[in-house]
């Protein structure tokens, strides 16, 4: 019978999909027909897979008619890594190749019309959902061998052309072939890449002992960080130092995050495995899209996504646009960003630590204190960008504090303490340590994204503490919203300290944390041991 199935992967988002693409070779009116809700790009394989064939030196069916279903047919296809899958399927029709040796085996990879093979964004989540649907074997452009590879338990190929992948079917010695272009993206600026990020150390900073502590608890567990103050003050260089406390990611963390940089794009031959947390910081000008993910056609991961398990710094935030902000509503609360458009909505995933830094002014030179403000804006110009930093925003955000420049004498303290990132960061490994215990079994990570009714049922505060913080809340300092918030904080605070279950002081450094008051000098030396 002239009929043959292969399998690819069609991604929708970060979700995966097992595609049968189905070939038929009949007699009938010549032509070849591709259906399955096929896009632009994909509907022009047809051309790509014939003229790669014709060029390997095998047989298209020209004289009859040619039927290649993408099953199932209800769900959309885009891109142009099906071309390998559909070619095999045709030959394996027309009898070139055994039927038999497509079990089992998933192809990747675009084709060149000289039967040469081209890479293809997104292959690392395709080889994980080939995986998770039982999959063994993969085939892949060479130089995604690596990527594809760091999928456990799935053997991966990597081929050059059609010609080589039908001489490994057939069972063939393999011919020779051009080395596959890497592609088309490039890092321009390969000579900074990551590793400002090691240079920098909260030892270089000077004072800031309130803000040293805020930044503790918001890498310890997961809190998202306001940092307001005039230009001069650190919000800065503080939110850099931010992925140095962060450990390194869980293995399950760093396929998430290599994952969604395949599907952006981003991996380029002979990157490995991402372990450590991402750091980004998009420009005040930066379009919805961008920020959380978007385009015409395929929907890429933006910025939050990228991020993920990571720090997004927002600096210059009230200069963000409207709709930019409010897009940021569902990932702080969520840990995720859904992204429709048209008939397609994906669900990406943004569990990142967001930091907003924002001047008191438009100038950045307003002070309390008229004898040493600067400040030439209107009054009416200071409200308008205070309140691009009020409301359902800063209501998810977990901690804020107002920062202000260093004194000459904080600067010039010989006596002061120092500590370094490396010094920090262990105190912060032992209370997610303390997290990854307690939250043993459960598909939270950290105090900061177990949901309320979670904390108040299972993990409550001690009884003191609780109507510390309910006072609050029917003073109307606290929203409801807020009081769960508080609840993380303090269990995060308990985490830091080594406290089993959070009180009353635990409770009361939570609450300044969230309110943005100063944090009292004993809790700041305490936390420095």
């Amino acid at each position: 019978m002239p009929f043959a199935t292969s399998r690819t992967v069609a991604l929708t988002g970060a979700l995966g999909h097992l595609i049968d693409v189905q070939a038929d070779v009949s007699s009938g009116q010549v032509a070849t027909v591709l259906v399955g809700r096929a896009d632009t790009a994909l509907n022009e394989a047809r051309d790509r897979c014939r003229m790669a064939i014709i060029n390997s030196q095998f047989e298209w069916p020209s004289s009859r008619r040619t039927t290649i279903l993408l099953s199932p047919a209800d769900l959309p296809k885009r891109g142009t890594h099906y071309d390998l899958a559909i070619a095999v399927a045709v030959l394996g029709a027309t009898g070139v190749v055994p039927r038999a040796a497509l079990e089992g085996v998933v192809f990747i990879g675009e084709l060149t019309l000289a039967g040469g093979l081209r890479s293809v964004p997104g292959v690392l989540p395709m080889a994980m959902a080939a995986s998770q649907r039982g999959a063994r074997h993969v085939v892949v452009p060479e130089p995604q061998v690596r990527e594809a590879a760091m999928v456990p338990g799935l053997e991966v190929l990597g081929m050059r052309s059609l010609a080589q992948v039908v001489a490994e079917l057939r069972d063939e010695p393999v011919p020779e072939g051009a080395p596959v272009a890497a592609m088309s993206g490039t890092r321009l600026l390969s000579w900074r890449g990551d590793q400002r990020m090691e240079e920098v150390d909260l030892a270089d900073l000077a004072g800031m002992e309130d803000a040293r502590y805020a930044v503790e608890v918001a890498a310890a567990g997961g809190h998202h960080l306001l940092l307001s103050g005039p230009k001069g003050s650190g919000k800065t260089s503080i939110a850099e130092r931010i992925p140095g406390l962060l450990p390194d990611l869980s293995h399950a963390e760093s396929l998430e995050l290599t994952a969604v940089h395949s599907l952006a794009g981003a991996l380029e031959p002979g990157d490995a495995l991402l372990t450590r947390p991402p750091f980004a910081a998009p420009h005040h000008d930066a379009s919805t899209a961008s920020l959380v993910g978007g385009g015409s056609g395929t929907v890429r991961p933006g910025e939050i996504s990228r991020a993920h398990c990571g720090v997004l710094f927002l600096d210059e935030f009230p200069l963000f646009r409207a709709d930019v902000i409010n897009a940021l509503r569902q990932p702080l609360e969520s840990g995720d960003i859904t992204v429709a458009r048209g008939e397609e909505s994906v669900v990406l995933p943004a569990r990142t630590l967001v930091v907003l830094a924002a001047n008191p002014c438009p100038c950045g030179d307003f002070h309390p204190d008229a004898r040493i403000s600067k400040c030439q804006c209107r009054e009416v110009q200071r409200r308008d960008y205070r309140r691009k930093v009020t409301g359902p925003i800063t209501d998810r955000i977990d901690i804020t504090r107002h920062l202000a420049a260093p004194t000459p004498t904080a600067t010039r303290d010989r006596f002061a303490v120092k500590e370094s990132t490396a010094e920090v960061r262990a105190r912060i490994e032992q209370a997610r340590a303390r997290q990854a215990d307690r939250y043993a079994g459960e598909h939270w990570r950290l105090n900061g994204h177990v949901p309320g009714p979670a904390l108040t049922a299972r993990w409550p505060l001690t009884p003191e503490a609780t109507r510390v913080i309910d006072d609050q809340l029917w003073d109307g300092q606290l929203t409801r919203r807020g009081v769960s918030r508080v609840h993380r904080l303090a269990w995060t605070v308990a985490d830091l300290a080594g406290v089993d279950r959070p009180g009353v002081e635990e409770a009361e450094v939570a609450l300044r944390l969230r309110t943005g008051r100063p944090l009292l000098a004993a809790t700041v030396r305490r936390a420095a041991g």
